[in-house]
Formats: structure tokens, C-alpha cells, sequence
């Protein structure tokens, strides 16, 4: 049986949890520390390394500027899965709220927002330690509100997802796009730039890839739907192929409804999204839940066209999950949600802590919930987690 870890990450401590396949359970072990909050982290190819990005502005929302910016690069034992500083920490401009990896391992990708957008390029030793960042030769348009980054499976090209922005208070809407960059040595250029109506009602999160064939599954926060695009060794198809629906009762939606993260089956047969919500109403003086959708959305693919069929939403017993992963061999789901939340129960009101929720894959890509585990947060936010295969 393939041993497993699972890390996960609130604030600047990264606590590592032993994962028990069969029985779909989580031991806790040993937090490490690094210079500030985690806000992504990203697994090295060898599996023996991650690298974390740390802020300490918490997130967009903070009206805090960011001062301590890093990249660590952390060393995974293989035996016990514990974390170990690896190197000196490399600085960054500004607070990075998504990093990747080469397919190669000898980069690590930044994706920034606030208060600039772009994406800066550090090198990876031979050692696996942090080197410098490489100076990108030409300015480059990174859009309005990057979210994540991600290399093209050729290794040839990084792909950037810009958000946009919804119109709120008297601004108008900032428009969303992929935006697509040759890579070459670390150096980005030549961009393309995927928008669909000028970007304006495609508001992109997250993506991801299919392990073996030519599609990739598009996130859409601001619009709780998925796009799949056609790709090419180097691009992405202009038009969607399909888009669908992610929530269960559009009829009903609440505010601050919206998609989250993607991650399509190592199988390459279904693929997962995330539904999620924190928006509250007031009760009796409190701001409790207001009963939007926080759910894994599931969904079949079809291996000849690309399709997408939804299966199933799964209920993620906890509210707004902004990360999860599976296992390597595709049996276990593990959702994370970020922080408490106030929720009516009846005439009562109980604060709902963040959480790790366990779920078995069926092989028909169908989810059904095992345990949860509540995450203390004491102030600071659950922002990441990952599941590592140690053999």
C-alpha cells in the first residue's frame, strides 16, 4: 500500500498528516513553520520537495501591504513524510497568490495580483534549493487579477488565469482571460490572450489538465461554471468546446456564491469542482451562513470528445473550500475549508469550524463522505493543502 502524506497549511505553520488509505483516515504529526502565511505551495516532480509561497498580507482583501514576501523550499523525508527547511528562503516583490513548478523542476512559476499583476520566474538548483529569479527580457500584459499559473503540459508554455473582477460599488466590471506565454529557459513571451466577449462575463479561477488528452477544465468563479477549451502543444482553442453548469439550483442562489478549484482525476474519467460560499445574513444581531451551495461538483468525461456529464454534488460538510486534493491513485477526495463560520441551527447559532473532510472516490468518480476533521485556525486562514505519495 502506497504510504501517503497529507499537508496542510494555516497561516505559516505547515502541519503534516499521516494518511491511511483504507481506512480513509488522517493522523496528525508534526508543523514546521515558515517566514509568514502560505498562500500556495507546489509539489517538485520527485515528490521529495515542496515549495511554498508566503505572505504576510493575508490575502487581497488585507489592507495591510505586504513587506515579507518569500518562496521556501521544504525537503520531504520519504520514509516518515516529515517537512524540512531546505535552503535559504528566495524573496518575492510582492504577496504570490499561486506558484507551479515546470513539468522539468527546474522553475518555480509566481502568479501575483494585488498590487501589480505578473508572474515572476525563480530557478531550481540541482540540489532542489531556491536560485535566482530570472529577469524576464520584455514587458508583458499579465490583465487585472491573475489567480493562477500553470505550465502547458508540452513544458513549452505558462498559462495565466485572470480573473477579472465583478462590478461592484459604481466600478464597472473588470474582465477575465487566459492568458498564454512561450516559455523558454524561464523567460516568458510572446502572449496570447483568450476573451471569450472581451473577457467580459469569463471570470477564470483555476484550471486543469487532463493527464493524456488534448482538454483542459476551466473554473469559472465569478460565473459557477466549467469551460473545457481544446489545447494544442503550445495554445489554447479561442472557443469553448463545452461549458456547464456547476451549481445544483441556480434559481436559488445566494451572495458570494462561487466556483473554486479544479482537479480532474488521475484517470483522466472524471473531473472535480468546488462550489463555495461564506456569505452571511443577519439573525437576531449575528451574521450567520446564508445557505448558499458548498459542494464538489463531479463530473464525467467523455474519453472521446472531451464531455463533461455531471454525476453528483457532494455535499463538503463545511463552507467555502478553497483547496483539495486526491491521492495519487484516485481513491481518496480531501476538501479544505478556510475558516469558522457562524451557522443557524434552528433557533440556535453554532460556529462551524474550517475543516478536512474525507471522502472515497467510487470507480464510477462518485463521492461518499467518511469523517471530518475541524482545523483550529485561531485567526488565521486555512489557505492550502496537498496530498504527497512518499514511495
Amino acid at each position: 500500500m502506497a504510504k501517503l502524506a497529507l499537508y496542510s497549511a494555516v497561516g505559516e505553520k505547515i502541519t503534516h498528516f499521516e494518511v491511511n488509505l483504507e481506512a480513509a483516515s488522517l493522523t496528525r504529526r508534526a508543523t514546521i513553520e515558515v517566514p509568514a502565511n502560505v498562500q500556495y505551495a507546489w509539489v517538485h516532480p520527485s515528490r521529495r520537495y515542496v515549495y511554498a509561497a508566503s505572505s504576510d498580507r493575508a490575502s487581497s482583501h488585507d489592507k495591510k501591504p505586504a513587506t515579507r514576501n518569500h518562496l521556501t523550499a521544504l525537503k520531504v523525508d520519504p520514509d516518515s513524510g516529515a517537512l524540512s527547511i531546505h535552503g535559504e528562503p528566495a524573496i518575492l516583490p510582492r504577496r504570490a497568490v499561486h506558484i507551479c513548478l515546470d513539468y522539468a523542476g527546474r522553475h518555480v512559476l509566481s502568479a501575483h495580483n494585488v498590487p501589480q499583476a505578473g508572474i515572476t520566474v525563480h530557478r531550481i538548483h540541482d540540489d532542489a534549493t531556491l536560485g535566482e529569479q530570472v529577469a524576464q527580457p520584455n514587458p508583458l500584459d499579465y490583465g487585472i487579477y491573475p489567480h493562477q499559473v500553470r505550465m502547458m503540459p508540452s513544458d513549452q508554455a505558462a498559462i495565466l488565469v485572470d480573473r477579472g473582477n465583478d462590478a461592484e460599488h459604481g466600478k464597472p466590471e473588470d474582465p477575465g482571460a487566459l492568458r498564454i506565454y512561450r516559455f523558454d529557459q524561464g523567460e516568458l513571451s510572446d502572449p496570447d490572450v483568450i476573451a471569450p466577449n472581451g473577457g467580459y462575463g469569463f471570470g477564470p479561477r483555476h484550471l486543469d489538465f487532463h493527464p493524456t488528452l488534448p482538454w483542459v477544465y476551466v473554473s469559472l468563479e465569478r460565473q459557477s461554471q466549467l469551460s473545457v477549451y481544446r489545447i494544442s502543444e503550445r495554445g489554447v482553442e479561442h472557443e469553448a468546446a463545452y461549458t456547464r453548469d456547476l451549481l445544483a439550483d441556480r434559481a436559488n442562489i445566494k451572495p458570494r456564491q462561487l466556483a473554486g478549484a479544479v482537479h480532474v482525476h488521475p484517470n483522466g474519467r472524471f473531473v472535480y469542482l468546488i462550489n463555495r460560499n461564506s456569505g452571511t445574513v443577519d439573525y437576531q444581531g449575528q451574521q450567520v451562513f446564508n445557505g448558499g451551495e458548498n459542494s464538489v461538483a463531479v463530473f464525467a468525461i467523455d474519453q472521446k470528445t472531451g464531455e463533461p456529464t455531471l454525476l453528483q454534488h457532494a455535499d463538503t460538510h463545511s463552507y467555502h473550500v478553497r483547496t483539495f486534493a486526491m491521492d495519487p491513485g484516485g481513491r481518496l477526495l480531501v476538501t479544505a475549508s478556510i475558516s469558522p463560520l457562524a451557522v443557524r441551527r434552528g433557533d440556535k447559532v453554532e460556529t462551524a469550524p474550517a475543516a478536512l473532510s474525507v471522502f472515497r472516490i467510487g470507480e464510477d468518480g462518485k463521492l461518499t463522505f467518511v469523517r471530518k476533521y475541524d482545523v483550529p485556525t485561531e485567526g488565521k486562514t486555512h489557505y492550502w493543502m496537498n496530498i504527497v505519495a512518499l514511495d
